[in-house]
């Protein structure tokens, strides 16, 4: 079985498109008619797809996934463990998840990335959802200590009290830009003109 338009995702760290890569290699092989199942990498294809956040393709593929393969490789298990915390958006304990296996080095360099991009996620469902924050609840977010996430978001503009352990959260402006390029003014000019006369 040839895997290598996944390795070569996995080399130039094209993350993203892992999840699309191993949905067509694993249509190819099955229309194929190749047994595939033992060979196959579920912990890659899972984390692709939180990687690009479908949690419901990691539920089916994993609904699909050979009861012997489950019960024989922990790895996959594992994987798994992270999606069913996605799932239940039981967002600290994702973490544990993570950092709750020892990956193969393969599997290492997605899990840091999928690690890296959750902990972005969180962070702007942070800046969207609170104006003021414990720096516990902040650090249960991130998935870091306390003085690290506190340090973390800091960085990003938020302002630490001290004594009431309190972050004060800063929105970031929101920068739209609107493109009216001519013709569409000139068609907007010419309909007022029409409803006024």
């Amino acid at each position: 079985m040839d895997f290598s338009p996944l390795t070569d995702a996995l080399a130039t760290k094209s993350y993203e498109k892992i999840a699309d890569i191993c949905d067509d290699l694993m249509i190819k092989v099955a229309a194929e008619g190749i047994a595939f199942q033992d060979e196959w990498p579920y912990v890659i294809h899972l984390l692709g797809y939180y990687y690009v956040n479908d949690i419901n393709s990691a539920r089916f593929l994993w609904k699909s996934i050979p009861s012997m393969i489950k019960d024989s490789r922990a790895d996959v298990v594992a994987a798994w463990k992270i999606g069913q915390h996605l799932w239940t958006r039981d967002y600290a304990v994702v973490y544990d998840a993570i950092r709750g296996f020892d990956w193969s080095q393969e599997a290492q360099v997605l899990v840091a990335a999928f690690s890296e991009l959750y902990t972005k996620r969180m962070f702007q469902l942070l800046l969207s959802a609170y104006s003021t924050i414990s720096t516990q609840d902040t650090a249960l977010f991130l998935g870091m200590n306390e003085d690290d996430a506190a340090y973390y978001v800091q960085q990003q503009g938020w302002t630490l009290d001290p004594a009431s352990r309190m972050l004060t959260v800063k929105k970031q402006p929101l920068v739209t830009e609107q493109k009216l390029d001519p013709s569409k003014l000139q068609r907007l000019t010419e309909f007022v003109f029409h409803l006024e006369h």
